[in-house]
């Protein structure tokens, strides 16, 4: 990425749809990244009642999700559902991603696909010894610009509410990059009700 390039400009891939690729695209797209997100729907949310996560008395897994994607869907992410990934390779611009319907191109990839690690793998990111994906606390993987959440990188910690803030750590890592210091989305009251005022004058 050039040092002329602006937020407008930079583009977020996240594969996987689920909780943490949600999260993830949620913050990118909300603070001016160009998101797409694709998603093939194989989300254990669908399994899932959610009684542990702070916040929600109660929710069905796929009412959950249901919500989540339409929050995406509000900020403007490209949700390209049921297109699945076959393939991403390192470009000379960032990287190239392959479905069978084309190809596109992302300054950054969020890989979000659960316990599937193949993607990972062929990108040659580095693995810890229990065969997870290794990133710190930010999320970045070993290849610079690739994330990795949820699933992936944990042998066990399979829960919503730790694979939203993944996607949330990896986006926030993603926006410090872009914006060459350290960047926190925090909002107030009032800018709730500007955001909810934009969607009712829509």
């Amino acid at each position: 990425m050039s040092d002329e390039t602006t937020p407008d400009d930079v583009s977020v891939i996240v594969i996987g749809g689920g909780p943490a690729g949600l999260s993830a695209a949620l913050f990118t797209a909300k603070n001016g990244l160009e998101t797409t997100v694709f998603d093939t729907d194989e989300t254990w949310m669908h399994k899932a009642h959610l009684f542990n996560y702070l916040g929600i008395g109660s929710v069905g897994g796929s009412e959950f999700m249901a919500t989540a994607r339409q929050q995406v869907d509000d900020f403007g992410v490209d949700r390209r559902q049921d297109e699945a990934v076959t393939a991403v390779n390192e470009s000379d611009d960032g990287f190239s991603v392959e479905t069978e319907d084309g190809e596109y191109e992302a300054d950054f990839v969020v890989l979000a696909t659960g316990a599937n690690r193949d993607l990972a793998d062929d990108l040659g990111c580095a693995f810890a010894d229990d065969d997870t994906v290794d990133v710190g606390v930010d999320m970045e993987t070993s290849v610079e610009g690739v994330y990795a959440t949820g699933a992936m990188v944990r042998p066990e910690e399979w829960q919503a509410a730790i694979s939203v803030g993944d996607g949330a750590a990896a986006a926030l890592n993603i926006l410090s990059t872009v914006k060459g210091e350290h960047y926190h989305d925090f909002d107030v009251p009032a800018d709730a009700e500007r955001v909810f005022g934009e969607h009712v004058a829509e």
